[in-house]
């Protein structure tokens, strides 16, 4: 990997941008220009999960991809919009590095989990609201992403809320609408880009419901979308491989599927591959070129 050190977005160091971007070389053709995935752990909006930061990062850098994952506004910085500005920033900052990280910028697919969903579709409905814009100090071209990854995230505010992590995202406001504007499934738009959505029906923190309210919206608005239901698992899978599994319910093979799935999403969205596969003649007619003895 090329070498980068953690990047402080504030002075004392809470909200931090670590990249992990792969080298370059010459034997690697896409590596000239790779995209990216910024990862955004969740923790309902008061820490950030290490089990759904770096190894998640790692997942996605096996798959090609330079990875960056961000540790944002939590707990008494967390009010909206703040995390979000948090977000927006990161953009630009990856955006504006692109050349020196061999990243493609109009690549940038950013993924979250259980409350960084909740930030991840955030980006994704208001990248281009204008107040938000200007407390970040960044343009839309900057702040856009051109993916999203949404797994097991909090979206609604309505009647199958993540209480939490939806009083946290709104402590501090005092008008009557911050629940509507926290409800994300109401800003969905055309603008807003393609996701890949992967929840399990017995999730009992964050109801289902979320992520079909977030889905059905997509449809609406004629944006693409990939949506993957598994009947079994709990809150907070993370990959749900050996590497993030701390118990017996969070090593679950049937929604591992999904870090594979959406790479493979990732890479037709983006169009990043190699040439296709050499199609051999069959084996019926050849022979292996050397003597036997």
């Amino acid at each position: 990997m090329i070498e980068t050190k953690r990047i402080d977005l504030t002075d004392d160091g809470r909200v931090n941008l670590t990249p992990y971007v792969l080298d370059f070389s010459p034997e690697l053709p896409l590596s000239v220009s790779r995209p990216a995935v910024v990862v955004i752990p969740g923790g309902g909006y008061q820490g950030c999960s290490d089990r759904e930061g770096e190894p998640v990062a790692m997942a996605f850098a096996a798959q090609g991809f330079n990875t960056f994952v961000l540790r944002y506004s939590v707990g008494k910085y967390a009010s909206f919009p703040n995390p979000l500005i948090d977000l927006m920033k990161t953009m630009k900052i990856i955006r504006d590095h692109a050349e020196e990280w061999h990243t493609d910028p109009g690549k940038i697919a950013v993924v979250g989990f259980s409350a960084g969903g909740h930030l991840v579709a955030s980006l994704g409905v208001y990248w281009n609201d204008e107040k938000i814009l200007a407390k970040a100090g960044v343009k839309a071209s900057e702040a856009k992403p051109n993916a999203l990854i949404l797994c097991y995230p909090v979206i609604s505010s309505g009647n199958r809320r993540e209480p939490g992590t939806i009083a946290t995202a709104a402590a501090g406001h005092d008008e009557p609408d911050i629940y509507d504007v926290l409800s994300l499934e109401k800003h969905v738009g055309p603008h807003t880009p393609p996701c890949y959505i992967a929840h399990t029906f017995f999730d009992s923190v964050v109801p289902v419901e979320n992520s079909l309210l977030f889905a059905s919206a997509l449809a609406e608005n004629n944006v693409p979308f990939e949506l993957h239901v598994t009947q079994d698992g709990v809150h907070g899978l993370s990959v749900a491989d050996h590497v993030t599994s701390i118990g017996p319910f969070l090593h679950n093979s049937a929604f591992s599927a999904w870090v594979k799935g959406s790479g493979e999403w990732m890479k037709k969205l983006f169009e990043f591959k190699a040439p296709p596969d050499f199609e051999y003649e069959t084996a019926l007619r050849r022979t292996r070129k050397f003597d036997l003895i």
